[in-house]
């Protein structure tokens, strides 16, 4: 029976032109992970990444700790939706990152402005009347990513690997629990905002269907450097 650890990547750049580049406190994150999997994982695991910089920097930066010679396969299934996008449909200003982040910086609960920035965000991303406006729609996302879940979990089913790591974002992984859990898109991204960076979300696979075991471990990284726990 194969269990399938979902990887939310490290820090990334938040509030910069460039978000998908993992900051210093991501690259830390990324080394604790690894150090982490060192422990749990008893043999080498079958690994999967999104395409973009910060899942392969996640992962990268993990495996070098315990399996560094394990080959990544990637694939854009796991890649996250248009966040960027997303904000600036919303609030036209936001389409230069770096007002999003001087607003928050100014508000006395910085991460309760955000999340109130961001659901307001997403519920009009996941709103019919709006898709055509989006690179991808809401549908086309849940879509790729429930397709990427089947193509892995009929893989994991032929080939019956002990564990397999998939690195990806907050995004992807809400909607997978959000599938499993049969959540409406609001419950869903109130996941979402929930998951930490770095943070193991784990599946075990029965026949080629996953059920969830666990959602946004992240005691691991709390347990060596609190300051260490973030969400953006």
């Amino acid at each position: 029976m194969t269990t399938i650890y979902l990887v939310r990547h490290g820090q990334a750049s938040f509030g910069k032109a460039n978000y998908d580049e993992l900051s210093e406190n991501g690259q830390a994150q990324a080394t604790i992970l690894g150090q982490y999997l060192k422990e749990i994982l008893k043999e080498q695991p079958y690994v999967i990444a999104g395409t973009m910089k910060r899942h392969l920097q996640t992962a990268q930066g993990a495996l070098k700790e315990c399996f560094p010679d394990t080959h990544i396969y990637t694939h854009a299934g796991w890649n996250e939706f248009n966040h960027q996008q997303v904000f600036a449909n919303y609030e036209p200003r936001f389409k230069q990152p770096e007002l999003l982040k001087q607003d928050v910086a100014k508000e006395q609960n910085p991460r309760a402005y955000l999340a109130k920035i961001f659901e307001s965000a997403i519920s009009r991303w996941t709103d019919g009347e709006f898709h055509h406006e989006y690179e991808e729609s809401w549908p086309k996302f849940k879509q790729r990513v429930e397709i990427a879940l089947k193509m892995l979990c009929d893989e994991l089913a032929q080939t019956k690997p002990r564990y397999a790591v998939v690195f990806t974002s907050g995004g992807v992984i809400s909607v997978i629990a959000g599938k499993i859990l049969e959540l409406n898109p609001n419950r869903t991204f109130a996941l979402n905002w929930a998951i930490t960076n770095t943070s193991l979300t784990t599946l075990r696979l029965v026949g080629n269907e996953p059920q969830l075991l666990s959602l946004n471990e992240h005691h691991f990284i709390k347990v060596v450097n609190p300051a260490l726990l973030t969400w953006i």
